[in-house]
């Protein structure tokens, strides 16, 4: 399974760096400046957030910790929703995400909102392993913070729709990793998945130069430090397929448990639009209910520009799945 080999000569490592560092300062300045509108109020929609909630005991670690953000006058218990952000393993956080969480919690749902350490200072598996530690938590606390277990939505975009889908593969397929048996055990698997225009094959991210060879550098760049910083250089084959959660699931093995039904949007001007194609054609061939969404014109991670007509409609395509597989209460658009 080839890995994409580093960048060579010190222009294009110091262009790669130059993008990276753009893209990270343009992403959180946005988020920052979207969090200052009144309407990002949580009270406003009837909202409470609990910050900084640690999920791994005894760890010092800032990025082990969640927020929880749910229902200020709740019916009852809400769906348990674990969210996990994007940001191609290495920028972004939990506060960057904070449009994500209330999407969903101020339409009924007790949201965890969870940071994990990020490459390539903590490469692979640090992050799927902290997921793993944030969903056992998740499993032993969400029922005194509002969210019922027996509807469990797991839901990320981008790199974290890749650890949302590797975690619905530590949940459903027991296996050999500590942190992934630790998942397992909890004997919590997800109700529902929703993996946002994920990257969910991180080895060989020259496939999508392959297949756009129009890409811009920009964006070439950034498909390649995905591999180049979440992966370590001595990694051997059989230890990355929580890295590649859709290889796992376009084989043959059988699931201990079955499958949840999934929910997937993503532009068609997305360059990891071909993954989402591939989780499609997986579930099909297992028989797992699927329903993916494609979005005509929008790029990458679209959704979060709710102002946008297509992304108001992906929000409202992914809670009508969620009324139909989860909770035929949850609140609709607009509601």
């Amino acid at each position: 399974m080839p890995v994409l080999p580093r960048l060579a000569g010190p222009l294009a490592t110091l262009r790669q760096r130059a993008g990276g560092l753009a893209a990270r300062g343009f992403l959180e300045g946005l988020a920052r400046a979207g969090a200052l509108h009144p309407h990002a109020d949580p009270a406003r929609h009837g909202v409470e957030v609990l910050r900084d909630v640690p999920y791994r005991p005894g760890s010092t670690e800032p990025r082990h910790r969640l927020d929880i953000w749910r229902p200020i006058l709740p019916r009852g218990p809400s769906p348990a929703v674990l969210y996990i952000h994007g940001g191609a393993f290495r920028i972004l956080s939990k506060e960057t995400h904070w449009l994500m969480a209330l999407a969903f919690a101020r339409r009924g749902c007790t949201v965890f909102n969870i940071g994990y350490r990020l490459a390539p200072q903590h490469p692979f598996p640090a992050a799927i392993d902290d997921v793993c530690h944030a969903h056992a938590w998740v499993a032993q606390h969400a029922a005194r913070h509002g969210g019922d277990l027996a509807r469990y939505v797991v839901a990320g975009e981008s790199a974290g729709a890749n650890l949302a889908t590797a975690l619905a593969v530590a949940t459903c397929f027991r296996r050999a990793e500590p942190f992934a048996q630790l998942a397992f055990d909890t004997g919590v698997r997800p109700r529902a998945l929703v993996p946002m225009c994920g990257m969910l094959q991180v080895t060989d991210s020259a496939r999508f130069e392959r297949r756009r060879p129009q890409l811009s550098r920009f964006m070439k760049d950034r498909m390649r430090e995905v591999t180049q910083h979440y992966l370590p250089g001595d990694t051997v084959d059989p230890e990355l397929e929580l890295a590649d959660p859709l290889r796992v699931l376009e084989s043959d093995r059988v699931p201990d448990h079955a499958w949840p039904p999934t929910f997937a949007g993503v532009g068609t001007k997305d360059p990891l639009l071909d993954d989402t194609r591939r989780l499609r054609r997986a579930l099909e061939r297992r028989g797992v209910p699927v329903d993916v969404r494609y979005y005509p014109g929008e790029m990458h991670a679209f959704h979060a520009l709710v102002f946008r007509r297509n992304a108001v409609r992906a929000w409202a395509d992914l809670f009508a799945f969620l009324r139909l597989q989860v909770d035929a209460e949850l609140r609709p658009i607009g509601a």
